[in-house]
């Protein structure tokens, strides 16, 4: 198992946690706001549609929703919200990738340096590590909701790539382009989605142990804590039991 794969199951269980204290939701409200620039109608903005989806599986209250639409289509006033990715390296040579939402980018890169120069890394120019990334799309179901052979002749039907079971999760992986088909045909046989997303899935991986292994993975919980950043993603190879020991499992 990969790091970066492990680092995925901590990041839907970090996901439960933030929800309960409502960070969840300010995170899929910036994300709605965004979308809802290039249009307020999900039939027409498949990143909208896919935002849309993730707040109801949160258990967003539709005004919320409304809300979020309507101040990203300048129809309530308020913050605009930037779109920004920095690049950089953390211990070890990682590669990380970090997505941000933010209405200040001089405030939040000086925030983000700040964070990786904490713990021995730095930022780099734009395309220094992205390059080891893909874009695929994932949707993420949990094991409760339905039998793993039933869900894999249903995503197999609508064109997926692959399934991984991992810690109470099925993670379905498919190209970007086919994100709706595999959700929306998961969604007509009654099965609820976790989330769903285009990630980034690196090439490459980087091993890492020790003290490397220790620092990078609190690198990536400050990251996804920080308000501006949506998504953190990064190409390190942890060992399942130091992983566990690092996280005090």
């Amino acid at each position: 198992m990969s790091g970066h794969s492990k680092w995925s199951t901590i990041r839907h269980k970090k996901g439960a946690a933030d929800a309960k204290r409502g960070k969840l939701f300010t995170k899929i409200i910036k994300e709605i706001s965004a979308a809802a620039r290039s249009g307020s109608d999900p039939d027409s903005n498949p990143r909208l549609r896919t935002a849309i989806a993730n707040a109801k599986s949160a258990n967003m209250p539709n005004d919320n929703i409304t809300r979020a639409i309507k101040k990203g289509a300048g129809d309530l006033g308020g913050a605009s919200y930037e779109t920004v990715t920095y690049e950089g390296y953390g211990p070890g040579g990682t590669a990380i990738l970090v997505q941000v939402l933010t209405d200040n980018k001089n405030r939040t890169v000086s925030e983000i340096r700040h964070l990786f120069s904490r713990s021995g890394g730095n930022l780099g120019e734009t395309g220094c590590v992205s390059w080891m990334f893909i874009q695929k799309g994932v949707v993420i179901v949990e094991q409760g909701k339905i039998a793993e052979e039933k869900l894999m002749d249903i995503i197999l039907e609508a064109g997926a790539d692959d399934m991984e079971t991992e810690d109470g999760f099925y993670n379905i992986y498919m190209d970007p382009s086919l994100l709706d088909t595999v959700r929306t045909l998961i969604e007509s046989k009654g099965v609820g989605i976790y989330k769903s997303e285009v990630s980034m899935e690196p090439q490459t991986t980087v091993k890492l142990t020790g003290k490397d292994a220790e620092t990078v993975i609190k690198l990536m919980e400050k990251l996804e804590d920080h308000d501006d950043v949506q998504n953190a993603y990064a190409n390190f190879d942890i060992d399942e039991e130091e992983m566990a020991k690092i996280l005090g499992e």
